[in-house]
């Protein structure tokens, strides 16, 4: 593995390393608790996994963590399921949020975008009082510390502010996104019983208005435990009976007061997918959530209050969570509420150009998606701010890298990053001071035991394994919602290594460092003992100008046999006839393996994805096994129900 791509696609300037944050932070780790100064980033990552609470204490000390009292110890037990920092400990999340309106009240912490391009900045200063009159508004309709409040809201800045004001006074947030059905929405919050409901009239899409008012009413009947409902007027309409003005709560020129909470308060709900069931409710904590996005946003991504730092996502994607959590390094954070591709694929580029954005995140799939559409960022913008482009979602595949080297600059440094919305943080991606390689993510992240493990729990190098964490990480989840005792927490990542998280991912460790990400392990193509990851299928098929998408699912049959077909979505134009079925067949022999040449390839009209983008392979797999639709798929996580019954139909007629 490490020798296919032996010659670095980037590698920092030495004044780069000299200058990164992270550089920085090991020097100052090195004089203060025993880090190492010399060996570079795999020494310092080194000692953070072998002297975890070392380095955890470390991490607190460089970003000044604010504790009104203090911890008993880093690690009160390192047991997984069931570890607990800092026992002891109060702070508040949106307390450290804040911090920069001390010293630069009247600069940008928020630029709004929406579909017109236009960036509207909300200062620091103004940022701080809407979430003091809020909070105290919060307060006044009896919102206490564990209540959650949550919100139906595009990515605007009163959805930050709604946040950090519930943080404020010890609730716990939970959002969907408004283009999430009634349904899929209250699949979520009906887990976790809101007292408050922050909701939009409508949004703009496309260049288009959606209003979601008739929606909002189902909501609200759907709800029960609501004691308020606040409207925003994104589309000017008047606030339903009973509803309060967002403007009314947010008028009052007020200092947030900050309730000190345990280091293991639940700070937000974030949801896993949902495909086959309801979505898991999955509970992060406000010390937790604080200590490993500083780390991951100051140290691995380099921001600081010179930054701005654009991703696009929305507040149903675990993405915003982490984009608003840029405010904690005092960075300007980029909120865009629109289409990726409005009004044409190069709008991303366009937003990065007129905000100035340093770090601009965004999916592996628009990358390709630009690719194919033949555009051109560097030709037709000004993006000489841009230090970093990130993508996540997916794999980035070879040409996805290769694509950004030459389109948008020779020395940008490419940040491909896996995580998971379960720790709603990265276990490998972007280091500021490591070179770069087609395909493959820079290093496993500090404080974090990455492994790829075989099904024998033995660790692998330049071999496909299990993506396993051996240790724990602070934004691992402190419970599921609705889950007494632990039992589907614990089935979901500790079930097949004890006291082990396994993630399901098949990753490679590479001799070198890096990481390579091969897709989800629960989806695994297994023919005679090869296991191949979909995304590698992926990348080589939609190199093709006729595939837009595709999928692969391999199918365990009764007699012992394996079927495994690829359905293809085709580009406008295109025909699946015998000479491009050859041509896939060839790609996939000649670029793969002779092993995974599909047994059938099946045009369909689309390809289904969670309303978070991602492509549903093991729900397909399960009708086609003849799992009714009902009991396959949790119908509100698809983002085009009518897609499945291409596939229903097929495990119908096939022999």
């Amino acid at each position: 593995m490490p020798t296919v791509n032996p010659q670095p696609l980037w590698q920092p300037t030495a004044e780069r390393i000299a200058e990164a944050r992270i550089t920085r932070f090991q020097a100052w780790a090195a004089e203060h608790h025993g880090a190492p100064a010399d060996g570079g980033y795999a020494a310092l990552h080194r000692w953070s996994v072998e002297e975890l609470e070392t380095f955890w204490k470390a991490v607190t000390e460089w970003f000044d963590i604010r504790f009104t009292t203090p911890y008993e110890r880093v690690l009160g037990d390192r047991s997984m399921p069931g570890a607990r920092w800092f026992p002891g400990a109060t702070l508040n999340y949106a307390e450290h949020a804040l911090r920069a309106a001390d010293s630069r009240a009247d600069e940008p912490a928020l630029l709004h975008v929406d579909e017109t391009h236009d960036p509207r900045p909300v200062t620091w200063s103004e940022l701080r009082r809407q979430v003091g009159s809020l909070a105290a508004e919060l307060r006044a309709l009896g919102v206490r510390p564990g209540d959650r409040v949550s919100g139906y809201l595009p990515n605007i800045p009163e959805a930050v502010v709604a946040l950090l004001a519930t943080a404020a006074v010890g609730g716990v947030w939970t959002s969907c996104a408004p283009d999430f059905g009634a349904r899929s929405v209250l699949d979520r919050f009906q887990q976790v019983e809101p007292v408050v409901l922050f909701t939009v009239d409508g949004y703009r899409y496309g260049g288009k208005e959606h209003d979601r008012r008739g929606i909002v009413a189902e909501l609200r009947r759907e709800l029960p435990t609501l004691r308020a409902v606040v409207h925003i007027p994104l589309l000017g309409t008047d606030a339903p009976d009973g509803a309060l003005e967002w403007s009314a709560l947010t008028a009052a020129d007020t200092a947030p007061v900050f309730e000190q909470v345990p280091f293991d308060h639940p700070l937000w709900v974030l949801y896993s997918s949902g495909t086959t069931g309801l979505p898991k409710a999955i509970v992060q904590s406000q010390g937790g959530i604080l200590v490993e996005h500083l780390k991951q946003l100051g140290l691995h991504c380099d921001l600081g209050p010179e930054d701005r730092f654009f991703w696009y996502t929305s507040t149903g994607w675990m993405m915003w969570n982490f984009l608003v959590s840029g405010l904690l390094t005092g960075t300007t954070v980029v909120l865009y509420d629109g289409s990726p591709g409005h009004p044409d694929t190069g709008a991303q580029w366009r937003i990065a150009e007129r905000t100035g954005a340093t770090l601009y995140g965004t999916s592996a799939a628009y990358v390709m998606a630009c690719r194919k559409a033949g555009v051109h960022p560097s030709r037709d913008h000004d993006l000489s701010a841009v230090k970093c482009v990130a993508t996540t979602g997916s794999p980035l595949p070879p040409d996805g890298f290769r694509w950004l080297h030459d389109e948008v600059r020779h020395d940008l440094w490419i940040a491909s990053v896996s995580g998971g919305t379960d720790v709603c943080s990265c276990f490998a991606g972007a280091v500021p001071t490591l070179p770069v390689h087609v395909g493959e993510l820079q290093a496993p992240c500090l404080g974090t035991d990455l492994q790829s493990w075989d099904p024998a729990g033995k660790p692998l190098t330049d071999e496909v394994g299990e993506l396993v964490v051996t240790n724990p990480m602070p934004s691992m989840p402190i419970r599921f919602w609705n889950d007494p005792d632990g039992s589907r927490y614990h089935d979901s990542y500790f079930d097949t290594y004890p006291g082990v998280w396994r993630h399901g991912d098949w990753i490679t460790l590479t001799s070198r460092g890096s990481v390579v990400i091969h897709g989800r392990s629960d989806s695994t193509l297994n023919r005679q003992g090869v296991r191949m990851g979909s995304a590698d299928i992926y990348e080589a098929v939609e190199r093709l100008p006729e595939i837009r998408e595709s999928l692969v699912v391999g199918i365990e049959q009764p007699d012992g046999g394996y079927w495994m077909p690829l359905f293809v979505h085709l580009a406008p134009g295109a025909t699946l006839d015998d000479e491009l079925t050859d041509r896939i067949r060839k790609t996939i022999r000649t670029q793969l393996s002779p092993r995974h040449v599909p047994d059938e390839i099946i045009e369909v009209p689309g390809i289904p994805h969670t309303l978070t983008g991602k492509r549903i392979e093991v729900p397909v797999k399960r009708l086609l096994q003849g799992t009714p639709l009902e009991k396959a798929v949790n119908p509100g996580s698809i983002d085009n129900l009518d897609l499945l019954a291409h596939y229903q139909e097929l495990a119908r007629t096939r022999p």
